[in-house]
């Protein structure tokens, strides 16, 4: 006979906060940045237009980008958690994970979590 092994990933582990309201961009919730240069770097416009998409239309490579950039991350590093949580039980069967946004979470400096 067989023991089914079943994780829970949420043993033991506190809840995470909620990410800030979904429909509202970064810039609504920290502020407008001034417009970026004109001689910017594709990265540099790029962080500035996705601070005006709505955080909840963000996907895993844009909270990524953000991330990595240390871009809103009191509002975004918990929808990330989410995503990154929501993904990993389905990584035995073969499911899709974001390694990209993976490391950007976790190579945070640990002041950030704090």
């Amino acid at each position: 006979m067989t023991e089914e092994f079943v994780l829970d990933l949420d043993e033991g582990v506190p809840p995470m906060p909620r990410p800030a309201e979904p429909s509202r961009s970064l810039e609504q919730l920290e502020g407008r940045w001034p417009d970026p240069p004109e001689d910017s770097t594709s990265l540099v416009r790029a962080i500035h237009a996705l601070r005006r998409r709505p955080i909840g239309d963000l996907r895993p490579d844009e909270l990524a980008r953000l991330i990595t950039q240390d871009v809103g991350l009191p509002r975004l590093l918990p929808l990330a958690v989410r995503v990154l949580r929501d993904t990993a039980p389905r990584q035995p069967a073969g499911g899709w994970y974001d390694d990209d946004l993976l490391y950007a979470v976790v190579t945070r400096k640990p002041q950030v979590w704090e």
